[in-house]
């Protein structure tokens, strides 16, 4: 099976539809959604639609932190990441906000375990950065499932390999987009997929990644887009120009 996996979309139509056909293009056989659908970006409620109808042909979604805010807004605005959820309420219908309320937090099939963030208390979205946390996410991982040999998350919008070579510790790998990396499946893995709609590393190319199971092969991809027309669209939605400004320099 190859799964295309996707996180952090954040509401970016253009970059969406260009990892969608660049995944298809890759015969990816179904698709993963890993959170984060909405949240600064001008297109939340076309966002939502179009997974929710891949969700129904066969495609999977857990849900994110902005996703869990889009359905209940926060009283008062303390982070950037919570300034934008009461307008993405509004932008979404009753279903939408129905769905992604009952979005699961994590989804666990064989031996792979999505989830948005860690999955070590994922209602509380701790963060991926480094191998201390990625050992406490894959321990909490093989503590409730312990057939698990892959977790899959995003949050980070980060792209980034860890796996347990031996003794207890993981070891951080730097994948090279477009290179098929063997991820054997004696060993432990913890995958941070990268974000679609909101790349932080410099480079506005959108990011996902392809697990194909059978060939126990993982490939991280970087797929370039309009984010012109995206930054665009965030400035006529009359959202703030930072979140224009940083799709156009991949920050």
């Amino acid at each position: 099976m190859r799964l295309a996996l996707l996180s952090d979309i954040h509401a970016n139509l253009q970059a969406f539809e260009a990892c969608i056909a660049h995944a298809r293009a890759q015969r990816a056989q179904r698709f993963v959604f890993l959170g984060d659908l909405v949240g600064y970006g001008a297109h939340p409620a076309e966002v939502v639609e179009r997974v929710m109808h891949m969700v129904r042909e066969g495609s999977v979604a857990i849900q994110g932190n902005h996703d869990a805010m889009a359905v209940d807004p926060p009283a008062k605005v303390k982070t950037v990441g919570a300034s934008t959820a009461s307008w993405t309420h509004d932008q979404l219908g009753k279903e939408q906000l129905s769905w992604l309320k009952k979005l699961p937090l994590t989804l666990h099939h064989k031996n792979l375990l999505f989830v948005h963030a860690s999955a070590h208390e994922p209602e509380t979205w701790p963060y991926v950065y480094d191998q201390d946390a990625a050992k406490v996410s894959m321990d909490a991982a093989m503590a409730n499932w312990p057939d698990v040999h892959y977790v899959f998350n995003g949050h980070v919008h980060a792209q980034t390999l860890y796996y347990r070579a031996g003794g207890n510790s993981l070891v951080l790998f730097k994948p090279q987009p477009g290179i098929a990396i063997p991820v054997p499946r004696h060993r432990q893995w913890l995958c941070t997929v990268g974000s679609v709609g909101q790349p932080r590393d410099g480079n506005p190319a959108a990011m996902y990644c392809m697990m194909d199971t059978q060939r126990a092969q993982l490939t991280y991809y970087r797929v370039p887009y309009d984010h012109y027309a995206a930054a665009t669209s965030i400035r006529h939605a009359g959202l703030p120009d930072f979140f224009a400004t940083r799709l156009e320099e991949g920050r």
